[in-house]
């Protein structure tokens, strides 16, 4: 699709960030420079800080089998609930500007179980879910909205969930 063509991306209107916050399990991504393509067993966890901002930790096995982790802060856009900003970098660094990406929530059911998350750049996209299995049924209405939205899914991966969630001691250890 032509980018001329393509409709906007739009975040969800509202979004209830206590509902949201919590684990999700990855179901299935575009591809990330950041995260292996054979990672397995993807998880994001996002909780409230102190401060009022969304601590991230994303975690997974990479592509050699090892537990990894990426810790983050988001920040929700005033103006849009339905748009976080998120920066991966270190925490002494976070004050430099331009250096958080846009995540914005394009959906999510009435039960905060599944919820499709992308960048208005349409570079990177997730389907999350609080299960690491999704019925292929709501996974197509999801992806549907995705295409709607104008994201090419060719290269959508699906990552496998095998061995559970990275637990802090694997991190440890």
């Amino acid at each position: 699709m032509d980018d001329d063509t393509r409709p906007s991306v739009a975040s969800v209107p509202a979004l209830d960030l206590g509902r949201y916050l919590g684990l999700w399990y990855e179901v299935g991504r575009l591809p990330l420079r950041f995260e292996d393509e054979g990672a397995t067993d993807v998880t994001a966890e996002y909780s409230l800080r102190d401060d009022g901002t969304v601590r991230v930790d994303n975690r997974c096995y990479d592509d050699e089998g090892r537990p990894t982790r990426a810790l983050g802060q988001a920040v929700v856009d005033d103006e849009h609930a339905g748009r976080l900003r998120v920066s991966f970098l270190p925490e002494v660094l976070r004050w430099i500007p331009f250096t958080r990406a846009d995540y914005w929530v394009l959906m999510v059911d009435a039960d905060y179980r599944h919820a499709l998350v992308g960048t208005p750049d349409r570079r990177y996209l997730w389907l999350l879910a609080r299960d690491p299995g999704v019925a292929a049924s709501v996974e197509e209405v999801f992806l549907g909205e995705a295409e709607r939205q104008g994201y090419d899914l060719t290269r959508w991966i699906r990552p496998r969930h095998e061995r559970g969630p990275v637990t802090d001691d694997q991190l440890e250890g």
